[in-house]
This record gives C-alpha cells, structure tokens and sequence, in this order.
C-alpha cells in the first residue's frame, strides 16, 4: 500500500505514522511508502524509515504529490482553532483550499483510495433555533460557532459527497481534544487542556484561562491514534451509512484534570497551575460541547481512557522516548 499522511510531521500526524510503520500493514495489506506532507519536515526518525517520503511546504503547492496516486489517505493537517478566528484567510487557505486541491488531486488519479479526515467536536456549538445538550451525541445536528468547526463541518459534508460521487471512500472522524501534547502550546484555543498537565511536570508555571468548572472531552494520543486506524480498517458496511461519527472521548472537568494531577504528581506540581481568566478563549470554549457520546464509534469496538490518571501517566511513560524535551519531568525531580 502507499499511504499518505498529511499534517505527518506534527505531533499527532507523525505519531500515526509511527504507529503504521510498526504495524507493517492496514487492512492486512502491506506498506511499502509512507508520505509525509507537512509545512515543515518529517522527525528525523520517520524520514530514517527507507519507506517513507517526506514532502515538506505549503499543501497548496503539492498538487503533484496529491494526484500521484495513493491506496490510502489519513489527512490531519489544518490551521487550529484559535489561528482560524485571528486570521480568517488564513484558515480558509489552509482548511478548505488544500483540502479541495487533495481532494480533487486524489480525483484525479483515479484509483478510488481509502480517506480518513480528523474532523472535530467543534462541529458542534450552540444556536438559539438548536440548544447544543451537555454531551453530543452523533445524531447531535452540528451548529458550529467558530471558522475553525465551520471548515471541519464543510470538509465533512464534501468529503461525503466526493465518496457518493465513487472518487474516494471517505470516513470523518470528529476528534475529542487531544491531550496530553508535548512541546510548546500551539494556537488551538484547546491548548491549555495540555499546559496544565505539561508544564507544571515539567517544574513551569501554566495559566489557565478558564474556570475550573469547565468541561470537555479528551483522549490521550494513544487512543486517538488506535481510533484513526480501526475507523480506517472498518468496512462501508461497519460504517452503517454516515460518514461522520464522534471519536470516543472522557468527560472531565478542569478541577477533575487538575485533582489527577495532584494524585499522580503530588500537591507541588498541581500548584504550578494558576487561574488567570482569558475572555477570548473563554469565549470561544463557552461554545463548545461539554462533553461527548460515541455510540457508532462503540459499535467498532472504540472506546474512551479509563481515567484522566492513565492519559497522566501515558504522558509521563511518553516523555522516556527520545524525541520528547529533556526537561518534560523535571516538575518530579523537585
């Protein structure tokens, strides 16, 4: 198989590149090339892989690589929430414009591949003729009330329609958010699900800039990963009709997040964490669901972590490999 993963050098992206080339095979079909197309190169220990091809620079300039022909396509890249309400052009290029140029590139090869496009919960938001429930379900209708899910939303809708159409056979998976990331926080509104939890084990001060009561669905990269490539195996007919399904996520609050953080790290890492309320963030997280269902994704045999301790601990069992920062534990060593 010759797979492509766009979004591949980002932390998720090459996580799931890794986990295909330690697999060896999808749906019991050998891979023999990995593509890796991001804004910036591949991690060093992908690109060692002699399978895989790396593919740095905008995705609006890779139109060649796109029509190339692939078996199948996992396609993560996009400019995150909080880039997409900052600068509006810049969303529409990186989210719907490069998403149409692979689409109609994947087209145009012929070949009918096999796409998974990570979606999102963002999708989903409140609207005076639509009250959103405090857990959406995949039968909740999407009303989004950002660029960010409007882009996800629309990508669903036109992925659906090119699969109708026989140009690919699509599936989207609407992610919970994702944590816990290493690195520095990114421009997702969502960041800070991750600096709480990162910084204060890594000894630093991390600010939230919401109230200790909000609540969200979150999977580790693990899980998230698992989900990606079981939704990719599944079958039209596992799918059962729509092409869009929630990822399984755990519903916590902040002060749930922050009372795990204290169980596994000990009160003086928890005290890294400060309040500092940010109203734009606020604002745009006081639109999202509070929480998550996936029945259809059950149905595949998904399901979400067991507890936000576990995703706390796969962190800190993560920051042991090589390609994470020195300094991620140093929080513990105090």
């Amino acid at each position: 198989m010759k797979i492509l993963v766009t979004g591949g050098a980002g932390f998720l992206g090459a996580r799931l590149a890794r986990e295909i080339l330690k697999k060896g095979e999808l749906n019991g079909k050998k891979v023999t090339e990995l593509h890796i197309a991001d804004l910036f190169p591949a991690p060093a220990d992908l690109l060692a892989d002699p399978r895989v091809k790396g593919h740095a620079g905008p995705m609006l300039e890779q139109g060649p690589l796109f029509e190339s022909g692939f078996d199948g396509v996992f396609h993560l890249a996009s400019a995150v929430s909080g880039e997409c309400e900052q600068d509006f052009d810049l969303g529409m290029r990186s989210n719907l414009d490069s998403t149409r140029l692979l689409l109609e590139g994947l087209r145009k090869a012929g070949n009918v591949p096999r796409m998974v496009f990570a979606s999102s919960v963002a999708v989903f938001g409140p609207d005076p003729s639509n009250p959103m429930p405090d857990i959406v379900t995949d039968n909740t209708l999407p009303s989004p009330q950002t660029s960010y899910g409007t882009h996800k939303l629309m990508l669903e809708y036109l992925l659906a329609d090119f699969t109708r159409k026989g140009y690919v056979d699509g599936r989207a998976a609407r992610l919970m958010t994702v944590t816990v990331r290493p690195g520095k926080p990114n421009g997702a509104a969502s960041s800070f699900f991750s600096g709480i939890i990162r910084e204060p084990l890594a000894g630093m001060e991390s600010v939230c800039p919401v109230d200790e009561n909000v609540s969200h669905s979150v999977s580790s990269p693990n899980n998230t990963i698992k989900c990606l490539i079981t939704i990719f195996e599944a079958s039209r007919e596992a799918m059962q009709g729509r092409l869009a399904l929630n990822l399984p996520g755990l519903n916590v609050t902040v002060k749930e997040m922050l009372k795990a953080l204290e169980d596994v790290a000990g009160p003086e890492v928890r005290k890294h964490v400060k309040f500092v309320r940010n109203e734009q963030i606020a604002g745009i997280v006081a639109n999202w669901a509070k929480g998550g269902s996936a029945q259809r994704a059950a149905a595949l045999g998904l399901k979400p972590d067991d507890s936000f301790k576990d995703i706390i601990q796969q962190y800190i069992d993560d920051c042991k490999l090589p390609y994470y920062p020195s300094h991620a534990l140093d929080g513990l060593k105090k």
